[in-house]
């Protein structure tokens, strides 16, 4: 049994942030990951991380751009926090080594982004998270904090009411070992691997946040799934916001600037949800271009101006779709994004399950609402995640660690269960889930309905039944990655469902979730967060209210 003071699952920002934060206060803290920490997908992030650097920006410009854009379901004393702290976060990262953008005076550049009243999104040319990530893992590795690689977390241990640690397997030879912790961070990520068509990468498939789930803690908001409006055709890889933060434009077959007909006023630089259903009506209209798209233009800002500030995306159309954006335009669609749900829990990062704690994409605090804006995503991982460090840290020292009974219990039933998923005849994982990821991408889209809903819940409660009967073929120890995907299977189809069955009782469109069927908001009834219990028959759905501050409801316009 290997024990710490707390233990961060997931080396992503929000996880490498925590850790430092802990260890900063004391405390023996560690980070156990899937994957190495600097191949988590906060790597992927492109455009930037927005604060109020400059003084015709403020704080609260920041969060009324924020809870407008979240269709005012954003819990505003939370979104209070993350905007007040944004400036004292990013400057930090700049200190610790970040190497961002700059303007002429030497300043960090921003960039207007989405939804912002004004250009307060930090850059790092397009790859923001790339350089974010690099440096807090360089003062990870600085303060010696120990890292757990290639490790699968597959279950958290509760014991007396509290969640005291964890089971997890090492993926090089399929073993199995008991964690124990006063206090456990979930900083997993998201989940959007469930989809057909997403920007996520492989291993962003949600368990993290069905682990806490099945250990009693409610999710939050899930059916709010984030749909960028701009991936690569064909491979979906992300299109950061800032080519068209830069000046880029949208165009259908008839070469229009479509967006003038949805949001006259920002045009491209609405908010994700607007653009996204802009172009999906476009192209279900007849107006895309054949193969489902419409063009992102760039061409008119120059080879010097592409290469100084969008040269990773040149590099990714160029390379994964033989085109280049100095002379053509992209060709782009919308693709499952970002989780505004998630685990459900306090601005401190506390979840109702005592010594649990969750920060970054898997936590709903909830900062995004309905919609969350660009930039603000690398923006919660670092405000978030140190507060989650530094609120752990100060629980763990008045707090013992619990007996090694339930965790040895716990290890033997684990190692049971994976025992019962090796041989014999059964399901294949991939047919599965590639069923989830067509019905999702149907039914629970940028568009939805009553009959497309009800037929999601359905389907995937018999694909649950289903995926009862998977079997693993391959009784490889080293690197069995049949045998992790089997795992992680059961998690993503219990995300599926929780997705559907809230998107189907929420009876309205609000931010990201638009029902062509209700295609209103209804404040009256729907201006409440979503929780999501775990019981045997399936979720069961409670509500709660939205905390509102300053900023009353309004028509949400652009």
């Amino acid at each position: 049994m290997i024990t710490h003071d707390i233990i961060i699952i997931g080396g992503g920002l929000a996880g490498l942030r925590a850790a430092l934060e802990a260890h900063n206060r004391g405390t023996d803290v560690a980070v156990i990951s899937k994957v190495h920490p600097i191949r988590s997908h906060s790597v992927a992030a492109q455009g930037g991380v927005n604060a109020s650097l400059v003084h015709d920006d403020s704080w609260e410009a920041h969060a009324l751009d924020t809870v407008r854009g979240s269709d005012y379901l954003a819990d505003q004393d939370a979104v209070e926090v993350l905007c007040r702290e944004a400036p004292e976060r990013v400057l930090e990262m700049e200190h610790w080594g970040t190497l961002f953008s700059r303007t002429r005076d030497g300043h960090i550049a921003q960039r207007p982004f989405g939804g912002a009243g004004f250009p307060r999104t930090c850059y790092a040319g397009d790859r923001t998270g790339h350089n974010l990530l690099h440096t807090l893992h360089e003062q990870v590795l600085r303060a010696r904090i120990k890292i757990y690689r290639e490790w699968l977390v597959t279950r958290l241990v509760v014991d007396g009411g509290r969640c005291t640690g964890f089971i997890a397997m090492h993926t090089p030879d399929s073993k199995l070992e008991a964690f124990r912790a006063k206090a456990t961070v979930l900083a997993t990520g998201g989940y959007g691997r469930i989809y057909q068509r997403s920007t996520n990468a492989i291993i962003n498939r949600g368990y993290g946040i069905s682990l806490a789930y099945h250990a009693g803690v409610p999710l939050q908001d899930m059916e709010f799934v984030q749909f960028h409006p701009t991936t690569l055709l064909g491979t979906n890889i992300l299109i950061t916001e800032g080519a068209r933060g830069e000046g880029g434009y949208l165009y259908n077959n008839r070469h229009e600037r479509f967006m003038e007909k949805y949001a006259t006023g920002m045009m491209e630089l609405a908010p994700r949800d607007i653009v996204a259903r802009s172009i999906q009506t476009e192209v279900d209209e007849g107006r895309g271009f054949d193969g489902g798209y419409v063009q992102l233009d760039i061409t008119h800002l120059g080879e010097k101006k592409i290469e100084e500030r969008l040269g990773g995306i040149r590099q990714i159309s160029i390379d994964f779709a033989g085109i280049d954006p100095v002379k053509e335009p992209i060709p782009v669609q919308p693709g499952q994004h970002y989780s505004m749900g998630g685990v459900s829990c306090d601005a401190n990062g506390a979840t109702p399950l005592e010594g649990l704690y969750a920060a970054g994409e898997c936590a709903c605090i909830s900062v995004h609402g309905a919609n969350r804006l660009g930039g603000n995503s690398l923006l919660e991982t670092i405000v978030f995640g140190k507060r989650a460090g530094e609120h752990a840290a100060g629980y763990v020292q008045e707090t013992d660690v619990q007996g090694e009974n339930t965790h040895l219990d716990s290890l033997a039933s684990e190692e049971q269960n994976i025992s019962d998923l090796m041989g014999g005849d059964g399901e294949s994982f991939a047919v599965v889930r590639d069923e989830l990821r067509s019905v999702m991408q149907q039914d629970v889209g940028v568009f939805r309905n009553q009959a497309g809903l009800q037929n999601a819940v359905e389907t995937i409660r018999e694909l649950r039944e289903k995926g009862r009967n998977v079997r693993v073929k391959s009784g490889a120890t080293l690197f069995n990655f049949e045998l992790l995907n089997a795992i992680e299977l059961k998690g993503m189809l219990e995300l599926g469902q929780v997705i559907a069955k809230g998107a189907l009782a929420r009876e309205e469109s609000r931010g990201a979730h638009y029902r062509t069927d209700f295609l209103e908001r209804d404040d009256e009834h729907w201006l409440r967060h979503t929780l999501a219990y775990q019981t045997p028959e399936g979720p069961r759905l409670e509500y709660k209210e939205v905390t509102i501050t300053q900023f009353q409801p309004k028509r949400r316009e652009y």
